[in-house]
């Protein structure tokens, strides 16, 4: 080994080890579990989540998604924990219009929801958030054609809030 390259091997070798030193601090004090695992706390406390009543269809949706997701399937809990009030809300924005005819061709469809966590037995509000999911949609010129795929894009919208809703949930019950 030449003089210059041990001038470089020892700042490399203490690089290195401060490298792996650094990496077995924070590996020794990470927390890793799976936030999803059956049988854990974060299962347990979705499946007793009680969820607000709907407004609407589209409310409906969402709500009737959350209810499949938090419970596995299993439905609405008998003695709820917690209780989600939710709100949602729709619009239509960026409507392509064709400028020859005059007729809608495509457009996205946003829903927007608000949602409060609260202790049943309490009252005392756990967490508060705001999530957004959007589907595009096409516009045929048929007029049912039209109305079922605006129905459709609600139906995709709603089950993907319905997921980051309970993603958000399970990370705030899982703490």
């Amino acid at each position: 080994m030449s003089s210059s390259d041990r001038k470089f091997a020892a700042p490399l070798k203490r690089i290195a080890g401060a490298a792996v030193a650094g990496l077995l601090l924070v590996s020794a004090g990470c927390q890793v579990r799976p936030l999803y695992a059956t049988g854990s706390g974060v299962d347990a406390a979705l499946k007793s989540i009680e969820f607000s009543e709907a407004d609407d269809r589209i409310e409906l949706e969402v709500r009737n998604n959350l209810i499949f997701l938090a419970a596995g399937g299993a439905g609405e809990p008998v003695n709820p924990e917690y209780e989600v009030d939710l709100k949602v809300k729709t619009r239509n924005v960026g409507v392509l219009v064709d400028s020859s005819s005059d007729q809608e061709r495509a457009g996205r469809l946003v829903l927007k929801a608000d949602f409060t966590l609260t202790k049943k037995s309490t009252g005392e509000v756990l967490k508060t958030g705001h999530r957004s999911a959007v589907a595009l949609v096409d516009f045929n010129t048929q007029e049912y054609a039209k109305i079922r795929a605006t129905r459709d894009a609600e139906n995709r919208a709603a089950r993907e809030l319905a997921e980051l809703i309970r993603a958000d949930l399970a990370a705030w019950l899982g703490r």
